[in-house]
Formats: C-alpha cells, structure tokens, sequence
C-alpha cells in the first residue's frame, strides 16, 4: 500500500474522474492534491510539491496534456517527477496511442495509459513509478 509521506497530484479537468481516482488512492493511504486545468496544475506543482503526477492528456477538448508535460520538463524542479499520463483517447476517438515507444522529447512520460483503469492497475502503476523514482534519486 502507499506510503503516507507519497503525496500525488491529479490534473484532469473530468471531475468524476478524478473524484474516482482520488478515492482509489486515498484508501491506499496516499496523499491528493488535485487541478482541473493547466494553470491549476502549475500552480499545485510549485506550491504542493508532489511526489508524483497523474496528468490527463486530453483536457478542454485538446492535447493540453502534451503540452503540459513539456513545459513541465523544461522545469529543472520536475524534471525527475514521474508522470503517468492518462488519455480517454480511445474511448474518444477509437483510435488507441501509437506504437510502445515513446519519444521522451515528444511526449515526457514514464507511463502511460488508456482511461479508465481498474483500482489495482492504477495502483500497481503508481507504486512502481514511485518506487523507481525513489530508487533513482538514492
């Protein structure tokens, strides 16, 4: 189960589904902080300070979920946060993401995945990230 301390940031502008993912988290005992847009989600990276990012790719209707994750790397201060990045793409469009490997200039994700998950794999997802990330920082 999550650590207490693993604080982790939400920015989707779906509130049901963040509503849904914050519940599955904090019954593991993590951590949440949350943002419905972009603007938001800066400003909750610099005052929270998380220890892990859930970003949605598709917000307002765009891509705003690149762009964010670019921005967001030129950042020195999270540079090494672990993002997993959601998208309703297929649900959206019936199109699934392109190929396995991605890009970390393109796209500057350590994962990422199609909406909705399941409570277990978005755990097991969130744990491994943080467990990477911990493992690196040592």
């Amino acid at each position: 189960m999550g650590s207490a301390a693993a604080k982790i940031l939400i920015v989707d502008d779906d509130e049901d589904y963040v509503a849904a993912v914050r519940a599955v988290l904090r019954h593991a005992s993590f951590e949440v902080v949350s943002a419905g847009d972009m603007e938001g989600g800066f400003s909750m990276l610099e005052e929270e300070q998380p220890d892990l990012l859930i970003l949605d790719m598709m917000m307002g209707g765009k891509g705003a979920g690149f762009l964010f994750s670019r921005k967001m790397r030129k950042d020195p201060r999270f540079q090494a946060l672990p993002v997993l990045m959601l998208t309703g793409m297929r649900e959206q469009t019936g199109f699934s993401f392109p190929g396995k490997d991605k890009d970390p200039k393109w796209l500057p994700v350590d994962d990422f995945a199609e909406k909705p998950l399941k409570p277990d794999e978005l755990l097991r997802r969130v744990e491994r990230l943080l467990k990477k990330a911990q493992e690196s920082a040592q």
